[in-house]
């Protein structure tokens, strides 16, 4: 108990030291001992380092699990796993759970109704990119969350920790000049008390006497200040090593930045190819339903026009004595190539087919314009 107690009083001593040399620091009444200006540039590159990996790993956590109390419950449970070295389970995405809804939903309204046939298709779309989300958050977990985390987590707080630890050996090392300064000014002051004393051997004696301690004081705060010096100068070649290493850091980052894009860019990619299929699907899968479900386009998507696109002349194309209609535009449309017609909507036109037609394209007609339109773009009126 007493060495605690004496433990917490020379702590308590030694923080309110430190505190009164950093005031006097701040104010310019004592001196400081300043880092080279690569060390400085060292510490500055590692604090940014810090603060940027911290921002970016906190909104990838966010991107990848939006709902913070989902988020907060899957942090715990991923720990109790870890703590259990248990495999962590496969969690149902957002878009998994409304895929099996319409599912679910379909059983009750019929399945071969047109409502429940297509919410088993858009239920079943839903899925695959549920499903593509889970294994898109799961590897960038894996490859770009865990080590920004391990980063902050490892590295950073050994660095933080020998960095602590240097400025501790700074304020020890600044103590001992100022300590070394102090007692050289009163010997100095000392030696010069005799000069004046000398018709007084008393006086005399005693001066001396106290330059010798002073003496004796230089020499103890000389060997202390190259002790200090000694230990802050080994310090700072481990804290500059921990420092370097973030350039090793960066390294390690920028490939994990390379495997984040990579596993978004084949994930928005399978998104992409789900929902083309599913609008492809809904057009072709009814007259009557198709006029009413456009197909949007995706921007930078792949077209998926009809095959016979590159081989059919509009131009060649001749209307059929009988089968020719009037047809509303629904929605404005962009031709893709010279074979199709652009379309503006609530204009009417004049629409066919052909023998080997696609059966999502019709030949549209506007005065003297003739071109391969979509279906799913026109009301047939007549």
């Amino acid at each position: 108990m007493d060495f605690n107690v004496k433990k917490l009083a020379s702590d308590a001593g030694v923080f309110f030291t430190r505190a009164v040399q950093f005031t006097e620091e701040k104010l310019g009444q004592a001196e400081k001992t300043e880092l080279d200006a690569h060390f400085e540039n060292l510490l500055a590159r590692a604090d940014c380092t810090k603060n940027w990996t911290e921002k970016i790993f906190r909104q990838t956590e966010v991107l990848l699990q939006p709902n913070p109390i989902d988020h907060t419950g899957a942090r715990i449970e991923e720990f109790l796993y870890e703590k259990l070295d248990r495999k962590i389970p496969s969690r149902t995405t957002n878009g998994e759970l409304l895929g099996q809804y319409m599912l679910d939903a379909a059983k009750d309204f019929g399945p071969g109704s047109p409502y429940g046939s297509t919410l088993i298709k858009v239920g079943e779309c839903q899925r695959r990119l549920g499903g593509a989300e889970r294994e898109f958050m799961q590897t960038s977990a894996i490859n770009f969350l865990t080590p920004l985390r391990n980063f902050l987590e490892g590295d950073w707080r050994t660095i933080s920790k020998e960095r602590r630890l240097l400025e501790n050996r700074r304020l020890d090392l600044d103590a001992c000049k100022a300590r070394l300064k102090k007692a050289k000014a009163a010997e100095a002051k000392a030696a010069a008390v005799p000069n004046f004393q000398e018709t007084r051997p008393r006086n005399y004696v005693l001066s001396a006497s106290a330059s010798a301690l002073w003496s004796e004081e230089v020499d103890k705060a000389e060997h202390e200040l190259r002790v200090a010096q000694t230990e802050f100068d080994r310090q700072a070649e481990v804290t500059r090593l921990l420092l370097e290493g973030i350039s090793s850091t960066h390294v390690n980052h920028l490939r994990c930045l390379h495997e984040f894009v990579e596993a978004q860019a084949i994930y928005y990619n399978q998104c992409n190819q789900y929902m083309m299929d599913l609008q492809k699907e809904l057009g072709s899968a009814s007259p009557s339903t198709a006029a009413t479900l456009p197909v949007v386009p995706i921007a930078g998507a792949v077209s998926t026009s009809a095959p016979e696109a590159d081989t059919l002349k509009i131009e060649e194309v001749q209307p059929p004595a009988t089968g020719t209609r009037k047809a509303k535009v629904l929605y404005d449309y962009d031709a893709a190539d010279t074979s199709e017609m652009s379309l503006l909507a609530d204009e009417l036109i004049t629409v066919y087919t052909v023998p080997g037609m696609d059966p999502d394209w019709l030949i549209g007609e506007r005065g003297n314009q003739k071109g391969k339109v979509p279906v799913t773009y026109l009301e047939l009126l007549s």
